[in-house]
């Protein structure tokens, strides 16, 4: 199922955005608080898209990925995802990655807001949650801004760099949204 907003659309991700997601995982930036590190080649690469992609032909679906684009210039800005826990705890985890020159421009905002839209009206979630490094205050502050609430802080949960890093947990209920 593909989602749209004002200015982007959310694409459900295939094979034909391996090469853009991959320079986009090798982008400096993206890497210093991304868990799964620089992808050393395509193949890389191609195993962390896998799951999402063959998902789709899945009767209960337990994972979307979306690549994010550019209605008015078409180009590949991103992803974002949503991976759902056990169906009893109507619960999902949020994922985003963008290309650097797209940040501060709110496109992360827009498209986190409809993949939670998405998570709510159409999965029918109780809760989505997120994780990120508690030295990351750009996701931080959009985490903030899209309504969800600090949790709590893991100790060195997440591999990050060759370093153990601590990280936040926030979280957003389908009656605060």
């Amino acid at each position: 199922m593909n989602l749209e907003t004002k200015r982007l659309f959310l694409k459900e991700t295939d094979w034909d955005d391996l090469p853009a997601i991959h320079s986009m995982l090798c982008e400096p930036e993206v890497e210093q608080y991304n868990t799964i590190g620089r992808p050393g080649n395509l193949e890389v690469t191609k195993a962390i898209i896998a799951g999402p992609i063959e998902d789709r032909y899945n009767r209960r679906r337990s994972m979307y990925e979306w690549t994010i684009r550019s209605i008015k210039e078409g180009h590949t800005m991103g992803v974002v995802g949503l991976s759902l826990g056990a169906e009893r705890f109507r619960s999902g985890e949020i994922h985003y990655s963008l290309f650097p020159d797209c940040w501060g421009n709110g496109y992360a905002y827009e498209a986190l807001m409809e993949t939670l839209k998405f998570s709510f009206k159409i999965e029918k979630l109780h809760r989505v949650y997120a994780g990120v490094a508690v030295n990351n205050d750009r996701s931080i502050k959009l985490l903030e801004k899209l309504g969800m609430q600090r949790e709590g802080r893991g100790r060195a949960v997440l591999p990050i760099q060759g370093e153990w890093v601590d990280n936040y947990r926030y979280a957003i209920l389908e009656d605060e949204f």
